[in-house]
């Protein structure tokens, strides 16, 4: 089922704590004009393996920035709409599932750790003053007459869930549901930098159910649905002349083996659907798909592109932003 109070909440950062103990969350206390915040971050699962899977990109390019700086400061529910911000990491191509690592929370040395990791960019916000800070997940508060128990504001007020909320199994299993991702994504305004920070645990598969977040049973398992066996190289998103029946998508097999596309659809943010029709692509084999009118649309203001299978399964995905889009004419190759 969906969270119950799913949203993002902007602010700016002023301390922190490094998360230990049975169930370790890296706290970040945050504000706005009226409130303090609470940021909670989870660090090690509760399930085995305990080490969390994560990215943190340090250039995170992706439409939904286009769209964060014009929220209003402080907490905004968000609906589960495929046009809208909400996050999802399987269909939302926020990055290359595949560059996921685990690593567990706190280890002796220096920035081998999934605390210091967060920390490093965290304490980078707190001093530069102007950094905001867009946390992706589940609300808790306000708790009138109740003070936080790491910062001490009052009332306590704050989000968690700042990690993939779809594809769990037992007793998580409850909390699934698709469009309800959380993450955490900083802006930089001085060089105008993005950073984001996401998180998934190892026991959440890769593929679930367009309707309710489950998993599809074995499509977890990279040897049946390798995702990758054919990319998306590039796409021309901005024709010269008009766009309707002049977009291109280029595709790339990379595999050893001939690979038939019968069955296989290219969808847009909007999950709409353009059926790739009768098509094979030999190894290493590169084919230029044109969309015809009335397909799925490759919006100029920024967009998502999806490579799906004959079993609806996610082959491979791509975003591009406005900026990307700009240039009238150009392929954008990804």
């Amino acid at each position: 089922m969906p969270l119950k109070n799913y949203g993002v909440l902007k602010g700016r950062a002023i301390d922190r704590r490094l998360g230990f103990g049975a169930s370790p969350h890296y706290e970040i206390h945050i504000i706005d004009d009226d409130f303090d915040y609470r940021i909670a971050i989870n660090v090690k699962s509760k399930q085995h393996p305990s080490e969390l899977l994560y990215i943190i990109d340090d250039s995170f390019s992706h439409p939904i920035t286009d769209y964060l700086p014009d929220l209003s400061m402080g907490f905004t529910d968000i609906q589960s709409n495929p046009d809208g911000i909400a996050l999802d990491y399987i269909r939302g191509n926020l990055f290359d599932p595949k560059q996921m690592l685990p690593l567990p929370h706190d280890l002796p040395g220096p920035d081998n750790d999934l605390n210091e990791k967060i920390d490093y960019y965290i304490l980078r916000a707190i001093n530069d003053g102007e950094a905001i800070l867009y946390s992706f997940g589940e609300k808790w508060g306000p708790e009138e007459n109740k003070k936080d128990k790491y910062f001490g504001f009052k009332p306590g007020y704050g989000i968690h869930d700042i990690h993939m909320n779809q594809g769990s199994c037992g007793r998580f299993k409850d909390y699934n549901h698709v469009r309800q991702d959380g993450a955490l994504l900083m802006h930089f305004p001085s060089n105008n930098q993005w950073v984001a920070v996401f998180l998934a645990f190892q026991s959440q598969c890769r593929h679930t159910d367009d309707v309710t977040g489950h998993c599809i049973n074995g499509s977890d398992t990279d040897q049946i649905h390798p995702e990758g066996r054919v990319m998306i190289l590039a796409a021309l998103v901005n024709p010269l002349g008009h766009d309707p029946g002049m977009e291109t998508v280029t595709l790339l097999n990379t595999m050893p083996d001939t690979i038939k596309l019968d069955g296989w659809h290219l969808s847009d943010k909007n999950k709409r659907k353009y059926s790739i029709g009768n098509k094979t692509l030999d190894p290493g084999e590169v084919i230029t798909v044109t969309l015809p009118v009335d397909s799925i649309q490759l919006g100029n203001k920024g967009g998502i592109i999806t490579l799906l299978d004959e079993g609806g399964l996610k082959v491979h995905g791509v975003s591009y932003t406005k900026n990307d889009a700009g240039r009238r004419g150009w392929t954008i190759v990804f």
